[in-house]
């Protein structure tokens, strides 16, 4: 049985028959490897967990913190609207405090008699009745128009109006009196019904939202 000494190797390992030596050094450092590797992934999936849970304690918090902010300023906006009388509530005059000329512009006659009996069942007074004047006769190719003082466009002539469906309105400066006129036109065919003009007065009188104008903090 022959003893051989593998060149490079120093008399150090012999070969006897043939077996040869193991390497084991080497499998030591591969272990030693995957040790390394695996302890980073472990440090990694830990520092990744410890992110979320700070995430979740700290960044949710803050997000929920702006949507409660956010909440809240929506309802003080909405409290700050609070629901005021309107304008037109304040100064309507009422059907019986209304003086109207009924007035025809048409060919159709009779019409302002008719007209003017009809608005009268309706609670309003009654003026003058007749053809329209001249400048207005057989000129007005809607359905009416209504005229009346500079003081008439927020109290009188908005509650006429929803007596005569699609009206016109107008005012006169430096006319005198309260009365106001219903010239009626080509287009008139009856007023408005009365369920439905009485909604509508009730409609103008009723309370309108006003919002704040207190600055918003949010």
């Amino acid at each position: 049985m022959s003893m051989l000494t593998p060149p490079g190797m120093g008399g150090q390992y012999r070969i006897t028959g043939d077996k040869y030596p193991r390497m084991r050094p080497r499998r030591r450092r591969a272990r030693l490897v995957l040790s390394v590797v695996a302890s980073v992934t472990a440090l990694g999936l830990v520092g990744w967990g410890t992110l979320q849970l700070i995430d979740v304690f700290t960044g949710g918090g803050g997000t929920a913190s702006a949507a409660g902010a956010s909440e809240d300023c929506v309802k003080r906006a909405a409290a700050s609207a609070s629901p005021t009388a309107g304008t037109s509530a304040t100064v309507l005059s009422k059907p019986a405090q209304i003086t109207v000329n009924v007035y025809n512009a048409t060919t159709r006659t009779g019409l302002a008699k008719d007209t003017a009996d009809a608005l009268k069942k309706r609670g309003f007074k009654i003026g003058d009745i007749g053809n329209a004047p001249a400048k207005f006769d057989q000129k007005v190719k809607g359905t009416a128009i209504l005229v009346g003082p500079a003081s008439a466009l927020k109290t009188s002539l908005p509650v006429l109006a929803t007596q005569v469906t699609a009206a016109d309105q107008r005012t006169e400066a430096g006319r005198k009196g309260t009365a106001v006129d219903l010239i009626l036109g080509d287009a008139f065919k009856t007023l408005t019904p009365q369920a439905t003009a009485a909604k509508a007065i009730t409609a103008l009188s009723a309370p309108r939202p006003t919002a704040s104008t207190t600055k918003k903090s949010c």
